[in-house]
């Protein structure tokens, strides 16, 4: 995931950072001092005196936070990966499945409206939902405000936190009050886990009431993910992957991408080259399920020959955006279709 983009399940990105050898170090300024440094920011960028003072009130660095963001680790360089099918198995299990269904029985009034206005099936949407907060279960109980700060301070991270404090700023300027701004130790939020700056941008009032309420409001959670996806390129129609039978004997490091991704280059080394169900079907690799003969899919085996494989679409990559990872993007898809069935 780059940090360009809209940035959610921020735990995987930090996952894919390199930790400084000497974060301390970058602790160069008393927290109070750089505190006042930030809010003069947040001032400059119209945040009002009110928030200003409520947010950061007795705000002290945590340190558990900076232990957990410490003990983050690196770009792994280790050959091999573990295998897809036992975390499948702990993340698409029957307590997630049928919590899922619930939320989609429940929510059945705005499916139609939200795939009409944004493209995005709502079993999608819920699969989202039930990895990041299990469906609103548990949402993360740290200050925001006090994370980020030490984050920002921290320093490992400065430029991305202190921007993503002065946007909780601006967020709480809207309205929250600090005890419902909590969420992850990284600064996610909600039902969908936003990072502020994300809530700015997309964060959407999906009942008309409003305000975009992704802590407990059903239709602004669903519609706000729904936007997420939208944003970063969901083409309407198209599932995410299919499975596939490949035969047996198929050399599917034949057709290995070429293309190395400038970030999450492990995610995208086990994809292959992108060709359409057409050329795939030549080749002996045919999918279960109907998919257009000219929808250009990549093939995925993640676990080798004689195990699952999957033709992937471009919304897949879509996925890949919520959180750089094949596990957590083939298990929200997984889920989706359980949900669905």
């Amino acid at each position: 995931m780059r940090f360009s983009r809209p940035m959610i399940a921020l735990a995987a990105c930090l996952a894919t950072a390199t930790i400084s050898a000497a974060p301390a170090a970058a602790q160069d300024i008393p927290f109070d001092a750089y505190m006042q440094l930030v809010i003069a920011k947040a001032r400059a960028q119209g945040v009002s005196e009110a928030t200003i003072a409520r947010m950061t009130e007795g705000l002290t660095p945590n340190p558990r936070v900076i232990e957990l963001d410490q003990s983050q680790p690196g770009s792994s360089s280790s050959p091999g990966y573990p295998p897809l099918q036992r975390y499948i198995d702990r993340h698409v299990d029957t307590a997630r499945i049928n919590g899922g269904r619930a939320v989609y029985n429940e929510t059945a009034r705005l499916h139609g409206p939200i795939r009409q206005q944004y493209g995005v099936p709502a079993e999608i949407i819920i699969a989202i939902w039930g990895h990041e907060t299990n469906y609103g279960g548990y949402r993360g109980n740290f200050d925001l405000s006090r994370s980020l700060a030490t984050l920002a301070w921290e320093g490992r991270r400065r430029e991305l936190f202190e921007s993503e404090f002065i946007a909780l700023l601006k967020v709480a300027d809207k309205g929250y009050s600090r005890d419902r701004l909590v969420g992850s130790w990284a600064g996610a939020f909600g039902n969908p886990q936003f990072l502020p700056s994300v809530y700015l941008r997309l964060a959407t009032d999906g009942d008309g009431d409003g305000m975009a309420n992704i802590f407990t409001n059903q239709a602004d959670t669903m519609a706000s993910i729904a936007r997420y996806f939208q944003d970063a390129g969901w083409r309407p129609g198209i599932p995410w992957g299919v499975r596939a039978s490949v035969p047996s004997g198929f050399n599917v490091d034949a057709y290995r991408t070429e293309l190395v991704a400038p970030v999450c280059p492990r995610v995208h080394e086990r994809h292959s080259q992108w060709k359409t169900v057409a050329e795939w079907r030549d080749l002996g690799v045919t999918p279960y399920n109907s998919l257009p003969s000219d929808t250009l899919v990549s093939l995925f085996q993640p676990d080798g020959p004689g195990n699952p494989a999957w033709l992937l679409t471009s919304n897949y990559r879509v996925i890949l955006e919520y959180n750089c990872s094949n596990y957590y993007a083939m298990s929200v898809g997984l889920l989706a279709d359980e949900i669905a069935r």
